[in-house]
């Protein structure tokens, strides 16, 4: 089982925490939290979609370079890392402060969605590779949502459980709670 804390203790963690990765459902909102944490801590972002995951055109990256990159991001010094590739969690857990999970209802993760899309459909959204311009969602991407909870989040159990056990995890189940952790952040300047 995942070390999980209350968002108050995810708060005193965040003092002296130089490594926090957000994982969850696409659509959930973790890359914009992640961006807003980064700027208040003054860490670097790092988005798995934009600098790993997606070359020009939609053209996945090797698996092998993926996994190349994901290593010399986890080793620097201070950053938020956004994305929920579990395939790289044996990467990144060991090298985490502390993690943030966005488990919104996948009504929300749907309206997400579909709010990103209405924004920049046919442009390149700040949080992506260039020439990945945003697309409508194609059947197998929605089933990715709809089935998040079920699928996946069970396997992001066992490799938390697996490579990252002493990891403290913060779990946030609405916009209202990271809008709360930025909030407490942004006062305790």
């Amino acid at each position: 089982m995942p070390r999980y804390v209350s968002s108050e203790e995810a708060i005193r963690l965040l003092a002296t925490a130089r490594r926090v990765l957000v994982i969850g459902c696409s659509g959930g909102g973790k890359t914009t939290f992640s961006a807003k944490i980064a700027a208040c801590l003054d860490l670097e972002f790092q988005s798995l979609d934009r600098d790993v995951r997606w070359l020009p055109g939609w053209v996945e990256r090797d698996r092998a370079e993926q996994r190349a990159i994901i290593e010399q991001l986890a080793r620097r010094e201070r950053w938020v890392m956004d994305g929920s590739g579990a395939s790289s969690f044996d990467i990144r857990l060991p090298q985490t402060d502390l993690v943030f999970w966005i488990r919104v209802p996948r009504r929300i993760a749907l309206l997400g969605l579909f709010k990103r899309v209405f924004r920049y459909y046919g442009s390149v959204r700040p949080e992506m590779a260039e020439g990945c311009p945003e697309p409508l969602p194609d059947r197998d991407f929605l089933s990715y949502i709809w089935n998040f909870e079920k699928r996946y989040a069970p396997l992001f159990v066992k490799q938390i459980d697996e490579h990252g056990p002493t990891v403290p995890v913060a779990v946030l189940r609405s916009h209202r709670d990271m809008d709360a952790i930025l909030n407490l952040l942004k006062n305790s300047d």
